[in-house]
């Protein structure tokens, strides 16, 4: 990972030299959807179904999104993002009513505003408990030269940003209803991409979030976490729920996809766990494997990258 980015350089300096990933942005698929004014610069927010709202992280190179799902007597917020600025605030400016936070997996991106919140339903794993209690690693890597678009919130401390303990008020289970008020939602474990992975299911409006299980981007699948056979019986139970699904909603990049990319995302997993897919080396540990224009970032043998 490159250097933390130095609290001293400049914007304009940061300007000159914005990273690749960040030029070609806004992303065009944003344009089809209803932006909703919000008051904080470092989040944008997008109606993307009646009472369902993305709240999305452009500036970082992660582009996380979080969405707000609401109820009548209450809403969930699945997933709190990078931490970098207040989403507690953003949701606040969504509904009044009590928030409900659940995290699709407890990676750093996903997690960073959770100690904002005194409701936290969780997976009952020890990678859920451990993350619970906070990290500074990942998250200054998250902020690393080149991870950054434009500006840090004036009020964002990168020497002490980290991932923020958290209290886990209750655990949830596969197949788990939350009762929102005139709105249910359904837990979906997941696990691959993590242990504690989940996917939401809203079956009445027939909206999919599948958090870091699918997402139009690179699918992360190398961390020590990873589980390959346990990723491969996830996106098959996501398949399996296609025809009743109006819209997949992933956790990065872009928040609708047709759920027509869920069997296309199996497809394209097992052609490259059997070695067929297209892979190119990324980095010195890494490398890219596509098949049917999905990818996958996988670890690599030395031989693989030279």
């Amino acid at each position: 990972m490159s250097s933390a980015l130095n609290l001293s350089v400049s914007s304009s300096i940061q300007q000159a030299t914005k990273p690749d990933w960040c030029k070609p942005l806004p992303r065009p698929e944003y344009k089809a959807l209803e932006r909703v004014k919000n008051a904080d610069p470092w989040f944008e927010v997008y109606k993307v179904a009646p009472n369902t709202f993305a709240i999305y992280e452009p500036h970082q190179a992660e582009e996380v999104i979080s969405y707000l799902i609401v109820g009548k007597r209450k809403a969930l917020l699945f997933d709190t993002g990078m931490g970098i600025s207040d989403i507690r605030k953003v949701a606040r400016e969504l509904t009044p009513l009590p928030i409900i936070v659940l995290n699709s997996h407890t990676h750093d991106d996903h997690v960073g505003g959770n100690w904002q919140f005194d409701t936290i339903y969780s997976m009952d794993t020890a990678f859920t408990r451990q993350n619970a209690k906070g990290s500074s690693v990942d998250a200054q890597a998250e902020i690393a030269a080149g991870q950054i678009c434009g500006e840090l919130p004036k009020s964002f401390d990168a020497k002490s940003y980290r991932t923020k303990p958290w209290t886990i008020t209750k655990f949830v289970h596969d197949f788990e209803s939350i009762d929102l008020g005139g709105r249910s939602l359904e837990i979906m474990a997941t696990p691959g991409h993590t242990p504690d992975a989940i996917s939401l299911i809203d079956h009445a409006n027939g909206l999919l979030f599948t958090g870091d299980t699918y997402y139009p981007a690179p699918i992360w699948l190398y961390r020590p976490e990873t589980d390959f056979a346990a990723y491969e019986s996830s996106i098959e139970r996501l398949a399996a729920l296609a025809p009743q699904i109006k819209l997949a909603l992933g956790a990065h990049n872009i928040p609708v996809a047709s759920p027509a990319v869920l069997s296309k995302l199996v497809a394209a997993f097992a052609q490259v766990r059997a070695g067929n897919g297209r892979c190119k080396p990324e980095g010195s540990t890494q490398k890219l494997c596509e098949a049917y224009s999905i990818t996958f970032l996988l670890s690599a043998s030395p031989a693989e990258v030279h």
